[in-house]
Parts: C-alpha cells; structure tokens; sequence
C-alpha cells in the first residue's frame, strides 16, 4: 500500500504517463506539424505552390466541374458494401455540392454527394471529391497525398485507424488521462514555481532530466490542459455517440423539426427547377457581411438538394480574422436566389463552444500564435520525452542486477515514439520527391506509396531501435538514440536538397521570392537536423563520460 495521497499521486502519474505517453507523443508532435499543415501540402505538391485565392466564380468555373464529377475508385469500393447489387457505372441524383478553401490554401476543395440506389441504408451517399487551381479551374492529379492536412493532421487525432473509430478512442482515453496525469503533477511537485526556474544540465542524466521534465511540464501546462481538454469536447459527438445509437428516432425527428423552424428542407421535393446565380448569392452575402462590420470572404459553399425545387445555398463566411470558429451562414432558396434565412447570433454556451473550438483548430490568420502553437506542442514532446529518459535512468541499473530487461523494454520504445516517428515524417517526405509522377501499371496509388513509406519506416526505426538498446540491459546508455539522431540529420538535409533538384524552388529561391510556406518546411527541417547533429554529439560525449567513470585506474606497475 502507498503510504500517504501524494505517493498515490505519484504512481498515478508514472505508470499512466508511461503506458500513454507513446501516444501522446504522437499526439503532440504531429499536431505541432498540423499547425502548418496547408503549408506542407504545398511542398508536398509542387503544382499548388501559388499564392491563396478566393473562392472563384461558381457559375462560370464551379459549376461545370461539379456536373463533371464522379466518384473515385476508392469511393466506389468503399461504398459496394453497403449496397445490394452493384453499383451504377454512373452517379445521375446529385445531392450535394460544397467546396472549401483557407486563406493558407491556395488550391480549392471541391466535394459532391450522390445518392446510392439500392443502399442497405437510404442515407447513404457516395462522394466524389477534386482538387482544383481556382485560377483555372484545372484539376490536381487525384493521387496526390496532401502529406499535411490529408496524413499529418488526422494521424494526431485519430492515428488513422479508423475501424469502428478505435484510433479516435485511444487518442480520447489518452487525452483524459492526460489530464490525470498534469493534476496529479501538479500534487506531486510542491514547489512548482520553483521548479519552473530550475535545470542544472551538468548534473546527471537522471537529475537534468528530472529538471527538463518538470520544466516543461510547467511552463506549458496551460497549454497542455487546454488542448487536452477542448479535443475531447471537439469529439464528443464520437465519444457520446446518443444521437446516432440510443437516441436515434430522436436526432431524426429534432432534425425534421429544425428543418420546419429554421425554413431550410430536409428533405427534397421531388419537383425538378433550375438554379439561381450562386456568384449573386454570393454578392448578397458579402453585402450583408459588410453591414455587420463583418466584411470577409467566402470560406465555405454548399448547395443541398440539388437541382431540386426544395434546393438551397448556403454561404458561410471565412473567419480569417477571429479566433471562434463563425461562419456567419446566410442561406439561399437556389432556384431563385432569395434569402430564406441568417444564422442568428449564438447563445452564451454556442459562443463558448465556437471559441474553444477555434482555438484549439486555429483557422485565424496570426502567425505568431501559430508557431506558439508549435512551441507548446514541442514543449509536450519534450516533456513527455524526459519522463520517458528519467525512467529508464532511474531504473536501469537495478533491472540489470535484478536481470530484467523493463527499462530495455521502455528505451526502446521511446526510442522508437520520439527519434522514429521524425525518421518516419521525413522518409515520408524524401519519398514524395522521389517516386514517379505518374506509377506504373498494378502499383498502389501514389499517396499511398507516400503512406506505405511512412510506415515502413518507423517499422525500420523500431527494429533498429530494440536492437540497439541492449546495453540498456547491462545499465549502459542505449547507442539508438545517438544513431537515430544521425539519421534524423541526414534526412533532414535529404529532403530540402530533393525539392530543390526536383522543384528547382531551392531556400535562395523561395526566400528571395517570399514564398514562406515551402521555405520555412525546408528551414524547419534543416534547423532540425542541426539539432540532431548537436543532440547525437551530447549523447556521445555523455557514453564517452560514463566509460571513462566506470573504466578503473590502471597501476603503475602494469603500465
């Protein structure tokens, strides 16, 4: 038994840290990246690197691409079976369009959904989505990954394993627990201020790592507990999933019910009817913005019920310029362009919910909150890191007298979270540059080759990872660490001297031009394999030290 709470608090802390804190790390480090995401798309995908546009004409540039749009192969195979009998060779009831862009994101998202005949489920919809250059209207190749915003972001919410939405539940749990874990921190340390101020990187491992941990852990832990927080309340739609599981028939008739007191159709009806000028809605709303004091541009554009008399657009507002996620949505009767109905202003809580989500999802212009951001994910990874370091320090030798191999177990496996998941984004990168435009016959899908390549390299990181710990076992430090610092160095030069051969966009380049999404990706990698570089020489200096402390004094007599 513990002897007293903040021992309990203690193990708490320890063994929930150790056992989640692998996926937090991720959580962390990937989020960080996801801050930039829409600037990694660019360097991922040369033929998008120009600058933001606005949502373009939809009557004149739009709408013919969306009656051109089918579903992708994926699509199709994702979607037979659900359906009894094959599907139709092509999509006819169109019933949705919508399209997206940021002010970071140069290229424009557009979706559409079909209804599927013989659905098991009538809800059920196929998508068909294209990336588009809104300047002309041409289409992006559609194997092209978005490494950023299409792999790097939901990899930090979901670790993109989402059968039955299992990756969505560990990232949940882990994320509660980390909340447990920053209180009974907090129990822990008495003098947190103090600590705050403390780290005496000359003392041992053990001690310095003690220090950086709790420094860490301290000075962002505002940071820390906010996210942790608002990312739970962001998904709890998954997490409490009443309205699609116990309360069913429920959600249904409060949706039918919204559609009667909101004036916007559930359902279509059935009657065919032409379309209004969506680039007059689009004036309309603009308008109605600037009376508001809230002139902006069109983030977000949606037709539901298409081509159907019961049809309506709904334009939402760009909110660039506020941290709450507004979209100040106006909607319009498509078949004859007038305004059925303003959002209204939301209650206190609705306000509450916007700006915690906002937040936390940072779509406002402000670059210095932005790398804040990156810096407190950082801080996170370097916290959670340290924990790991001062465990295995402080356990290592004694489970080398006592023959176990625990603090192995958990060296390498921070060996493999923290150096091989940054291997891992960087292969994914070098790989981007390298494989062929267009892949041959019977291969996969160029982005999932890019996956493929993530994957298999922090398979390889992992393996080189428990082979390399073994003088962890005999108490010593692991040369894995060291190693993959190195490794981390030359990827992190490999990849910006690719984009420059294959790009020709080189730093001189793209800094000259004031292209700073493609040239702070390829600053941000160079500065961290120059931190690599410095860490694996720290690392060899401290072996170096340990061998010559536990090497004995030779006698003079046996020169």
């Amino acid at each position: 038994m513990l002897q007293n709470f903040r021992q309990s608090m203690a193990w708490v802390h320890t063994w929930f840290g150790l056992a989640l804190g692998f996926v937090l790390v991720v959580v962390f480090f990937f989020g960080s990246l996801s801050v930039f995401d829409r600037e990694i798309d660019r360097w991922a995908i040369p033929a998008s690197r120009f600058e933001p546009q606005p949502m373009p004409s939809f009557d004149k540039l739009m709408r013919p691409i969306f009656e051109d749009m089918q579903p992708l192969p994926q699509a199709r195979a994702f979607t037979e079976p659900l359906v009894n009998g094959p599907l139709p060779d092509h999509f006819d009831k169109v019933k949705s369009w919508g399209a997206y862009t940021t002010h970071r994101d140069p290229v424009l998202t557009m979706f559409a959904g079909y209804e599927v005949p013989n659905a098991k489920d009538p809800e059920t919809m196929i998508f068909a989505q294209r990336t588009v250059d809104p300047r002309t209207g041409a289409a992006l190749p559609d194997d092209r990954l978005k490494v950023g915003s299409g792999f790097f972001y939901p990899l930090h919410y979901s670790l993109t394993f989402y059968w039955k939405n299992v990756g969505y539940w560990i990232v949940g749990f882990a994320a509660l627990m980390m909340l447990v874990a920053l209180v009974t921190g907090v129990v822990m340390h008495r003098k947190i201020f103090r600590e705050l101020f403390t780290f005496r990187p000359k003392k041992t491992t053990q001690r310095s790592m003690l220090d950086l941990h709790n420094l860490t852990g301290v000075v962002a832990l505002p940071f820390h507990f906010f996210f942790a927080f608002t990312g739970l309340v962001i998904f709890a739609g998954i997490y409490f999933p009443i309205g699609h599981t116990q309360l069913q028939a429920l959600h249904d008739q409060h949706e039918i019910h919204e559609a009667l007191e909101t004036g916007l159709p559930h359902d279509p009806a059935g009657v065919p009817a032409k379309m209004a000028s969506v680039d007059a809605m689009v004036k309309e709303a603009q308008r109605r913005w600037a009376e508001k004091g809230m002139a902006g541009d069109v983030g977000f554009l949606q037709v539901q019920h298409v081509g159907d008399a019961n049809g309506y657009v709904s334009i939402y507002r760009a909110g660039t310029d506020r941290i709450a996620l507004t979209g100040e949505g106006i909607h319009f009767k498509a078949s004859t362009g007038v305004v059925m109905r303003e959002d209204p202003p939301p209650t206190a809580v609705g306000r509450i919910n916007e700006f915690l989500t906002g937040l936390h999802l940072q779509h406002f212009r402000h670059w210095l909150l932005r790398w804040l951001y990156v810096l407190g994910g950082l801080l996170g990874c370097a916290c959670i890191a340290t924990g790991f370091l001062f465990f295995v320090e402080k356990r290592k030798r004694q489970h080398a007298k006592q023959g176990s191999s625990g603090a192995r177990v958990v060296d390498a496996l921070g060996v493999t979270t923290l150096t091989g998941m940054m291997i891992a984004a960087l292969g994914m990168l070098i790989a981007n540059r390298l494989l062929p435009d267009v892949m041959p016959d019977g291969w996969p899908l160029r982005g999932d080759m890019e996956k493929y390549c993530f994957w298999g390299a922090w398979m390889v990181a992992m393996a080189h990872a428990f082979w390399r710990t073994a003088p962890v076992a005999e108490g010593r430090i692991a040369p894995a660490w060291r190693e993959q610092c190195l490794a981390i160095a030359v990827l992190g030069v490999t990849a910006p001297v690719l984009n420059w051969v294959t790009t020709g966009d080189h730093l001189l380049r793209t800094i000259g031009n004031g292209y700073w999404p493609v040239a702070g990706a390829d600053l941000f990698m160079l500065t961290g394999a120059v931190l690599a570089v410095l860490a694996a020489r720290k690392l060899q200096l401290r072996a170096e030290s340990k061998v010559t402390a536990n090497t004995p004094v030779m006698e003079a007599g046996h020169a």
